[in-house]
């Protein structure tokens, strides 16, 4: 099996492939001034670009893991998912509470799709 790393810089990859699968790493917003509606916005267009590096889109997602810094900021995230999604082609999702590595990002998303 091949493994297909796309963008490595640092201490990861944003994007791998291998065994039919595509990753992405985790991806947070580049507007921090943005309230979560915003911020997710931004993380999802993004996840668009990725899937896309890798030949694949949205419609192949089979799971995502999603943080909210705060899990207050739930729903205002999921206008955003819920928009981007259309409510069709539904991955397994898990959303969590958790303290991110800035104190301005409130959300961040990986997601796991098919090639």
């Amino acid at each position: 099996m091949s493994v297909v790393r796309h963008e490595p810089h640092g201490i990861l990859s944003a994007v791998v492939e291998g065994g039919g699968l595509v990753f992405t790493a985790g991806v947070t917003a580049d507007d921090f001034s943005q309230d979560a509606k915003g911020q997710s916005e931004q993380v999802l267009a993004e996840i668009d670009r990725r899937l896309a590096v890798a030949g694949t889109d949205k419609t192949k997602i089979v799971s995502a893991t999603i943080w909210v810094s705060d899990i207050r900021l739930r729903d205002d995230m999921n206008v955003a998912w819920n928009a981007w999604t259309g409510g069709e082609n539904l991955p397994a999702r898990a959303c969590i509470e958790a303290k991110l590595a800035n104190p301005a990002i409130l959300v961040e998303i990986a997601v796991v799709a098919v090639k």
